[in-house]
């Protein structure tokens, strides 16, 4: 009897030393973790050891601002961007029709004036004076659309004229002007013939749309 009583004693105490290495590798495996901690302007990432943040990352999470966004064809979107990631939905009056905009053809400027031959840089009397256009014109939005005449193949005439339409369009933002779309068209939209080396400067053109 005494015999089995001092054995039962060993095999408890065995229990009680296995139980308790058990719930050591517990603590430690639940003492060391990976928790977020969420802020105004981000979270953290970090471990946590014994309740102590032994290590952190910050993670700086961008705003949402709303905006409007005018497409080619003058309806607006609700627009969200964070830089990251974005979110775009058409914006309907309560009956489910989109809201939508006219767009007029507000200027021609003639390319030979802003541009010189084969270039798309803009110097800056013509910054200037292009400034004051769009900050005069009080559209919502513009679309910008460069045309050039028939010289050079169409691939180039295309390239050509996105290009400057897209420097045109890089003023106007410089001074507060939303840009809805920059469009390239080269030679396939003239307004005058191509046979004349009037018709072909009256071609080399970049035309402003205001949408209001």
């Amino acid at each position: 009897m005494q015999f089995n009583l001092k054995k039962s004693l060993q095999t408890a105490i065995k229990g009680c030393a296995i139980l308790a290495s058990a719930l050591t590798l517990s603590t430690v495996g639940a003492s060391a973790q990976q928790q977020y901690v969420y802020t105004e302007d981000g979270f953290s990432q970090g471990t946590v050891t014994n309740g102590k943040i032994v290590s952190r990352t910050t993670i700086r999470a961008e705003r949402y601002i709303p905006t409007i966004w005018v497409d080619p064809d003058g309806c607006e979107h609700w627009v969200m961007d964070d830089g990251f990631e974005g979110f775009m939905t058409p914006h309907v009056t309560r009956q489910g029709i989109p809201v939508c905009r006219r767009g007029n053809t507000c200027a021609v400027m003639n390319s030979d004036q802003l541009f010189a031959t084969n270039q798309a840089t803009i110097n800056s009397a013509n910054k200037r004076r292009l400034q004051q256009f769009f900050q005069s014109a009080g559209a919502s939005a513009y679309i910008i659309d460069g045309h050039t005449d028939s010289r050079a193949s169409d691939s180039y005439n295309l390239n050509l004229s996105k290009r400057r339409a897209n420097a045109v369009a890089q003023v106007a933002r410089s001074v507060g002007a939303r840009i809805s779309a920059t469009r390239g068209y080269g030679e396939r939209v003239p307004k005058a013939s191509n046979r004349t080396a009037q018709g072909m400067a009256a071609n080399r053109r970049v035309e402003i749309q205001c949408i209001r």
